[in-house]
């Protein structure tokens, strides 16, 4: 089990270490985004090329931050019926869920997509779009992200195993059991409140 832990972790790792400098991607992006849209509003110029890397970005974000969203449990999860269940059963759904769902699934992609990038890659498809770019760079995220994803379920597998046989903590569980938009709500309220106390406290004319 020691073993197949060290795998876990060493998955782990790439997936962290893709997913925090793809969110510079997120910047990327927006900041793209912004010039496009200010170029085309206000210099009434655009070029096919910058939405095309908008999109680029766009699949790069989605695609290769799957395993670090797997790896983070950030992906939805509809528990309506297991939330009721014993720990020990929830991890017995999602060891069952990761086996037959996730996996398969993913290995499938993956296998049909390295053709679909090999194929561009050998004809260097561009874009039919004037100006566009290259299409192979595009169509290899598709297997990539998957190859990351598979990684991460192999490692989320590894863990649900070695939780049940108590060599590790529950890897279902949320660094933080509130969400992000839990977390900036109340944050948000307390800024209010300390303003309304702020106010309250100055002397009135």
């Amino acid at each position: 089990m020691r073993f197949l832990l060290s795998i876990s972790r060493a998955i782990d790792r790439i997936n962290l270490f893709v997913g925090r400098w793809i969110a510079w991607a997120i910047l990327a992006a927006v900041l793209i985004s912004t010039g496009n849209a200010l170029g085309r509003k206000l210099l009434h110029s655009g070029s096919n090329a910058w939405l095309e890397v908008q999109w680029y970005l766009f699949g790069a974000i989605f695609l290769l931050a799957s395993g670090y969203t797997l790896l983070k449990n950030g992906h939805v999860r509809v528990d309506v019926v297991s939330s009721r269940l014993s720990r020990r059963t929830q991890i017995g759904i999602e060891i069952f869920g990761t086996l037959f769902f996730l996996m398969p699934a993913c290995i499938l992609i993956m296998v049909l997509a390295w053709p679909m990038f090999w194929d561009s890659w050998i004809t260097q498809e561009t874009s039919p779009n004037a100006g566009g770019l290259i299409r192979w760079p595009a169509k290899l995220l598709v297997p990539l992200g998957f190859t990351l994803l598979i990684g991460a379920g192999l490692s989320h597998l590894i863990k649900c195993v070695g939780f049940l046989r108590g060599h590790c903590p529950d890897p279902t569980r949320r660094e933080s059991a509130k969400t992000d938009e839990e977390r900036l709500a109340e944050e948000l309220k307390a800024r209010l409140e300390a303003e309304r106390r702020a106010a309250a406290q100055q002397p009135k004319d």
